[in-house]
């Protein structure tokens, strides 16, 4: 299960990283880098839903893509995040937050894993909002400009990724509250 269709599509959020990288340093002007960046990052992020549907439709499943899929989407999200704070579109602060909340996050579900534990920090709806309100704001901030004439998007991605900077501490309190009896019972023996 290697390379079926979903696990393929899963594969192009990670190839999709130095695309997106290497827009910014394209002889462009900066609103074509700025457009070319936000498109290629809201159709990349798309294969995050679009794989799994089609790993479920097309019975195509596996272990591997199960593991492959958040390790795509953590990439995508955290080299996306270094772009903008290098742009200073980004603080420095909310990359920290929620690079740090994606690898504590991964290391615990590992851990939990390990010990058998690892339904008590399974996906909740708290991460599902926090990834989903990443997955807004950082289109918004890589474009950084006007939409539609009237939304400016640096002010409006500014805003979100405070709020998913807040809903990542917020899920990450979640997963280790769920964590803790087994932490606890481990620990005792």
């Amino acid at each position: 299960m290697f390379f079926t269709i979903p696990t393929v599509m899963t594969w192009t959020r990670i190839v999709a990283i130095p695309l997106i990288v290497g827009v910014f340093y394209a002889p462009l002007d900066p609103a074509t880098c700025n457009l070319i960046a936000a498109i290629m990052f809201m159709v990349f992020a798309a294969t995050d839903w679009l794989d799994g549907f089609l790993a479920r439709k097309l019975n195509q499943t596996s272990a591997f893509g199960a593991f492959l899929d958040p390790v795509a989407d953590k990439f995508l999200v955290c080299a996306s995040l270094l772009v903008l704070v290098h742009l200073q579109r980004a603080d420095v602060f909310v990359a920290l937050i929620i690079i740090g909340r994606e690898i504590a996050i991964s290391a615990l579900r590992e851990w939990m894993a390990q010990i058998g534990a690892s339904k008590s920090v399974a996906v909740h709806m708290l991460g599902k909002l926090k990834t989903t309100v990443q997955m807004v704001a950082i289109p918004f901030l890589l474009y950084d400009g006007r939409l539609f004439g009237s939304v400016d998007t640096s002010v409006w991605g500014t805003w979100l990724i405070w709020l998913a900077a807040v809903l990542t501490i917020w899920s990450m309190v979640y997963y280790l509250q769920k964590a803790l009896p087994e932490i606890r019972a481990r620990v005792a023996k």
